[in-house]
């Protein structure tokens, strides 16, 4: 039977290490950079587990602030209308953003001269230009700036990284298929302020090529150890142009490598959720989700299945990380899957992605 280390010692010891740190130290306190983001429950449901503090959310729509305010038994003291006013009254040590991709760049702009470290959600930016822009003003102000996506939490990925970079068992990886979709933003039933600026071209910088294809590309890049693709072609298209007249709503894109090869489908068209990753190296597989992962060893042995193990704290929790990274607990090194670079490498993939696209051709990628 194939041996499978679940967590690396590095993530024990580190873990160890930020359990005592967290025993002696005050709450960690974060602000909210709008609340137009679906996700934005996830730090709104962390107000009252005692290790972080929402000092203050900034929100011009009053009127969507109270509903969230409310459903989360909050109070409203914590609202501020400008993001700026926000953090010269409440000076947090960190802001999460859950507005637009395209107000990530203004988030950076506002936080990073008051040396405040940013984490926001998935892709980091619309397109190169806001990316080197946030790289510019990260590295002048020496702030941290992160991207958070639901994938980096999942507990397979650990198991993927173990037996694909660390361990080795399986050679090189030759081919990395990511599936991540759903139904689509409309047919799931997002709030009418995320719909909003999802299917904006501008504010999302693109449909489903930039919601779901940025996880393919984040993953892609961590595997392959921020190694950047020699090459990417894209197809995208407009399935349901009656729901999505702006946008695309289904992607596939594939990344060329020296010895491998990367395909991310990224869809608003599928019939049920799902965020998963098929990782085929020179000797065998692993079909990792959420829940656990598929894996064969040889041509001669079984298919096994084993469950995803419960990451430790900070490595199960975006916001616990956050902390964690900026008092200096954990170490972010380039290739991570929140780190800037990688996610730097994210917006030029699906940037070319989507010049391929609209080129019908090979984009090549210059260093």
């Amino acid at each position: 039977m194939l041996r499978i280390i679940l967590l690396p010692s590095i993530l024990i010891l580190c873990s160890v290490t930020f359990a005592l740190a967290q025993s002696t130290s005050k709450p960690f306190r974060i602000g909210v950079a709008g609340l137009t983001h679906g996700h934005v429950g996830g730090i709104l449901n962390r107000a009252h587990d005692g290790d972080i503090e929402i000092v203050g959310i900034a929100e011009p729509d009053r009127a969507l602030a109270e509903q969230y305010l409310t459903r989360y038994k909050l109070p409203m003291t914590l609202w501020y209308a400008s993001l700026t006013e926000m953090l010269d009254k409440t000076k947090p040590e960190a802001v999460t953003g859950f507005n637009s991709t395209f107000e990530h760049l203004e988030t950076v702009k506002a936080c990073a001269p008051r040396n405040i470290h940013v984490m926001v959600e998935k892709p980091l930016a619309v397109s190169n230009d806001h990316a080197s822009q946030i790289k510019a003003l990260a590295a002048k102000h020496k702030i941290h700036v992160l991207t958070n996506y639901e994938t980096t939490w999942y507990g397979s990925n650990t198991n993927v990284r173990d037996l694909f970079i660390a361990a080795h068992p399986f050679g090189k990886i030759r081919k990395v298929v990511v599936h991540d979709g759903h139904q689509g933003p409309k047919e799931i039933h997002v709030g009418p302020e995320f719909l909003n600026w999802l299917t904006d071209p501008v504010k999302n910088g693109g449909g489903a090529v930039m919601d779901f294809g940025c996880y393919g590309a984040n993953l892609l890049t961590w595997l392959m150890n921020g190694q950047r693709p020699l090459a990417v072609f894209a197809v995208t298209q407009q399935l349901k142009p009656a729901i999505y007249p702006k946008v695309d709503d289904e992607a596939t894109i594939v990344l060329t490598y020296p010895d491998g090869q990367g395909i991310i489908q990224a869809s608003w068209n599928w019939p049920f959720g799902r965020k998963d990753m098929e990782i085929y190296g020179e000797t065998g597989y692993v079909i990792a989700d959420k829940q656990g992962s598929k894996i064969r060893s040889a041509q001669d042995k079984p298919e096994e299945y084993v469950k995803s193990p419960d990451l430790a704290k900070p490595y199960n929790d975006p916001f616990a990380y956050l902390a964690a990274v900026v008092r200096g607990e954990v170490n972010v090194s380039a290739t991570d899957l929140s780190s800037l670079e990688n996610n730097l490498l994210v917006v030029e993939i699906l940037q070319a992605a989507k010049e391929s696209a609209a080129q019908k051709k090979l984009i090549y990628l210059t260093k």
